[in-house]
């Protein structure tokens, strides 16, 4: 195992799209959302110790989640948890974790992925991230891997590639040429059928030179602030830098801020069972299904002509649902949800009017 690779996982989301279950205390990340036994950020660690070191993975997350963090991943030192004061997107994220790698390993190739998704083929997934890592060691570029995309996703975002470049590297890997962000139904339907778009999963894989050098030309700003406090770094006064730092930086993307306007940007192509479990549709459509199409998480449940709906309900409850179709069931202890799948767009929106309306007690 090389020395030289790095894992960053961004662990710090609210996970408000998964709410009932998911709860600003205790986000999605740290769910056993999939009944597996291994909460989603275990399973993400356990996936990326077969490429790096353990030592050399690190979780970013808020600092609220700190103690959580290290009670389910207690093999890790306290010193691999990088802890954000205040959300600020990916890129501050990413920033952060750069120059806490590059006191350590100033040759470090780095993956960064999302602590909450879903890999249904692990051997392919581990190949695939290998192939980058070998690509990015010796190209010195930017990459991002795309998955083939099944259907015309609008929750998803897309990479266009350039099909008339063909790198001798490998044939999976091409030149980005644009990037779209979620798209309506007829635009998702056009770029399945062009053959020219991948869905982006929000993975990327980079040296810290190449990584450091597109902050330091393309997001100045950020660059300089964490810059500018490099010597803390690893030390002591680490925790007194970023408190210093975050108030003032900038709330940006990693894909907004960077992968969207480096000329240096290539994406790997790949199928490895993937999805982003951003949503409960998204959940509903790799779990299994009844004779009538229902996903059902829960030893108590009775359905009566239900079809096409997911339930969710762990406790002890009888829940006896007749007559709904398509639609989204979660029952916890203290809220249950009743929601239409096609209008689950609006969870977020829910759970701000729930915030304003009932306070805390229920997000």
């Amino acid at each position: 195992m090389d020395s030289n690779f790095y894992c960053v996982i961004m662990a710090g989301g609210a996970g408000t799209r998964f709410w009932p279950i998911s709860r600003s205390a205790h986000p999605k990340q740290f769910l056993d959302i999939l009944g597996l036994g291994r909460t989603l950020l275990q399973q993400t660690f356990d996936r990326f110790t077969q490429i790096c070191p353990s030592e050399n993975i690190f979780i970013v997350t808020s600092s609220e989640y700190k103690e959580l963090t290290l009670k389910q991943l207690p093999s890790i030192d306290e010193s691999q948890v990088l802890l954000e004061p205040a959300r600020r997107n990916t890129a501050p994220c990413i920033a952060y974790a750069n120059f806490r790698i590059q006191n350590l390993n100033p040759n470090a190739k780095i993956i960064v992925a999302p602590s909450d998704h879903l890999i249904l083929n692990e051997n392919k997934f581990i190949e695939t991230i290998k192939t980058g890592l070998d690509f990015i060691s010796k190209k010195g570029r930017l990459l991002t891997l795309g998955i083939e995309p099944s259907r015309p996703d609008t929750g998803y975002g897309y990479i266009q590639i350039n099909k008339e470049e063909n790198l001798e590297f490998n044939a999976n890997i091409r030149k980005v040429k644009t990037f779209t962000e979620k798209p309506d139904i007829e635009m998702a339907k056009f770029f399945v059928e062009s053959e020219e778009f991948y869905w982006n999963s929000g993975i990327f894989l980079w040296s810290l030179e190449t990584i450091q050098n597109s902050f330091e030309q393309l997001l100045p700003e950020i660059y300089s602030l964490f810059n500018e406090n490099k010597e803390a770094f690893g030390t002591l006064n680490e925790n007194e830098a970023i408190n210093q730092i975050y108030p003032t930086c900038s709330n940006i993307s990693i894909d907004y801020g960077i992968m969207e306007k480096a000329e240096n940007v290539f994406v790997l192509g790949a199928e490895f069972g993937w999805s982003d479990l951003g949503t409960w549709t998204s959940l509903f459509e790799h779990m299994d299904k009844d004779e009538n199409n229902n996903a059902i998480n829960g030893d108590n449940v009775m359905l009566y002509d239900v079809k096409d709906t997911i339930i969710n309900s762990t406790n002890k409850k009888l829940v006896l649902i007749q007559g709904l179709k398509n639609h989204i069931v979660v029952d916890t202890k203290d809220a249950l949800l009743i929601c239409d799948k096609d209008e689950e767009q609006q969870l977020r929106l829910f759970v701000n009017d729930i915030k304003a309306k009932k306070g805390d007690e229920f997000v």
